[in-house]
């Protein structure tokens, strides 16, 4: 049964996900939300004023490790949904990031990180045991960043998941190590006997994969034959647990071994709906690792030493961030992507936790010395979602930076009778298709590097910026343009580019895609010719083909769809108008 002592922490868990961190998201994001009612609402947070406030006991979360075994299953899942997302070939493609980068990155911050603590003065083998802690970077956080927006398949996200996968495999040879410091200080165990673990946890991944691919299959079908979503997840957590269970006891973390079983199931023709089934629990799951990380932060400790602990951690950012950006670059690795990835991975990871306690317990760590370093491995994953941003700031300047000769030549502003387009994703280089057919001269922007160089080299007038400024729009010659397309990713940045326009050109035709109905109104009201809602051009797509495909009449099918699109167009400039007299009263 229960007990009530784990009731009521699953209580205020829940508290925190359903309430919370919604509240926390908009301005610190989902991550950093859990991590810092971890911190808040853990032993060392208002856990400390439990003995003058008593009731803050009901509030408060006292173990850290009586949620461990939840958290992990969070960090299993998260690696599973990963595996899956990947597959055998793709993993290796990505061999020159994963042995790579990876491997530069690591022994770099082992060498310097240990040789630092040691010319600090700190006996041995303390520098070794916290260089190969603090080498390692937090998978979970970092994917879950990612995932949260939408780039875990871009360059930064391959680069990242590459460098992560090469740490995980470093579980083994960090534990072996370990064991020959044990070794050397108790002096009774020979070098087959550390080798053979060793072994044997490498041939366990080749068993895994060889065998899962003979039984993971007919497993699948067996239980899809019955029709039963529950028995397809049942095998499922078989699959996942049977083969984490199998690397963990091979001397593995788990999470490589959930990973593995992701990579076998990656071709299954039932992954779209394990992910669906999974990934609510999965971010649950996720989120009590998060709030154990923030648990396990004495801010006692952090208060007392707290110039060594900021010194170590901008320290451990700045060496880990170096490096990084080193290997990723000794690789060919584009210097945006290189510089976000950098800092992406710059913090210390949730194995630091592992190794410090085992390493502690064993007597190779002083407890003084033990205590900080998880301060710093834990502060260092708080300030992660923070690091994140100003990455990606990073890397947008750099970007436009390496961009500069697709920037629009002076010249431009002399073309006539031109479209201007704005933003080259999809929809614009349809619209762009569209004009090439009828020889009708047009000229593209976005801040998108990778696709504007692969439009250069195809000698397509596609430039690098942000068409929603005045500069770039008098590159384009926004006075003889005929027309201008807005097909920019977000809704602010259309707006704004809708609003330029008009501000310099007050009757230049401006048709724009919108986001929803609401959208369109407020692009009518910003002076666009036309607003095309997206979702409601695809609805009516589909309706069309649906009375096609119920054997109406072809003429019949255009009609019914042509009279519901100008319905559609009415109201949103019904919507534009009403919006402009409610500013305007006196219209």
């Amino acid at each position: 049964m229960l007990h009530a002592e784990h009731l009521k922490s699953v209580l205020i868990f829940l508290v925190a996900a359903g309430i919370l961190v919604p509240l926390l998201h908009r301005f610190l994001g989902t991550v950093l939300g859990f991590l810092l009612i971890g911190l808040v609402l853990g032993p060392f947070g208002l856990g400390y004023l439990d003995d003058f406030y008593p009731f803050l006991q009901y509030v408060t979360l006292e173990d850290p490790k009586a949620a461990e075994p939840l958290a992990e299953l969070g960090v299993v899942f998260l690696l599973f949904l990963l595996g899956m997302e990947l597959s055998l070939p793709r993993l290796w493609q990505l061999r020159r990031y994963v042995l790579g980068v990876g491997l530069v990155q690591v022994a770099i911050c082992i060498v310097v990180i240990g040789t630092t603590i040691r010319m600090s003065g700190i006996t041995p083998p303390t520098g070794l045991i916290l260089g190969m802690c603090f080498a390692l970077s937090s998978t979970a956080i970092v994917m879950q960043l990612l995932i949260d927006q939408h780039r875990a398949a871009t360059p930064v996200g391959r680069v990242a998941l590459s460098v992560l996968l090469f740490q995980d495999l470093m579980v083994v040879p960090v534990l072996f190590a370990i064991g020959i410091l044990e070794a050397r200080n108790a002096g009774d165990k020979s070098l087959v006997d550390l080798l053979l673990p060793f072994g044997q946890a490498f041939a366990a991944v080749g068993v895994i994969m060889v065998v899962g691919r003979y039984v993971v299959t007919p497993l699948m079908r067996s239980a899809a034959r019955t029709g039963s979503r529950e028995l397809i997840m049942a095998i499922t957590l078989t699959i996942v647990v049977g083969i984490s269970a199998a690397t963990g006891a091979s001397g593995l973390s788990v999470a490589l071994g959930a990973f593995l079983a992701g990579l076998l199931l990656s071709d299954s023709e039932y992954r779209h709906q394990i992910e669906v089934d999974l990934d609510p629990f999965k971010g649950l799951l996720l989120g009590i690792f998060f709030v154990t990380v923030g648990m396990v932060i004495d801010l006692k400790v952090v208060w007392n030493h707290i110039g060594w602990i900021l010194l170590a951690l901008v320290g451990l950012i700045a060496v880990k961030a170096s490096a990084l950006y080193f290997a990723a670059r000794l690789f060919k690795v584009a210097r945006p992507v290189a510089a976000e990835v950098a800092l992406l991975l710059a913090q210390g990871g949730e194995f630091a936790f592992i190794v410090i306690g085992l390493a502690s317990g064993k007597g190779l760590l002083d407890q003084e010395i033990a205590t900080s370093a998880i301060a710093v491995a834990g502060l260092s994953m708080m300030v992660t979602p923070l690091l994140a941003n100003v990455a990606r700031r990073i890397a947008d300047r750099l970007d436009a930076s390496d961009h500069e000769h697709h920037t629009p030549e002076a010249g431009m502003a002399e073309l006539r009778d031109h479209v201007v387009i704005g933003g080259f994703g999809r929809v614009g280089q349809t619209v762009a298709r569209v004009l090439d057919s009828e020889n009708v001269p047009w000229i593209a922007f976005d801040t998108n590097g990778a696709l504007v160089t692969e439009n250069r080299e195809k000698q397509r007038p596609v430039y690098f910026g942000d068409a929603s400024r005045h500069e770039i729009l008098h590159h384009a010659g926004i006075r003889k343009a005929r027309a201008f397309i807005v097909t920019l990713g977000s809704a602010e940045a259309t707006e704004r580019m809708v609003e330029e326009i008009i501000k310099l050109r007050p009757k230049a035709c401006v048709l724009a895609r919108a986001k929803d109905s609401e959208h369109a109104a407020r692009l009518t009201k910003l002076g666009a010719a036309d607003a095309i809602p997206e979702a409601v051009e695809a609805s009516l797509q589909l309706a069309g083909r649906l009375l096609e495909n119920l054997d109406f009449p072809e003429e019949v099918a255009d009609r019914r769809i042509a009279d519901i699109r100008n319905l559609e167009v009415v109201a949103v400039r019904r919507a534009a108008k009403k919006a402009v007299k409610t500013d305007n009263p006196a219209l």
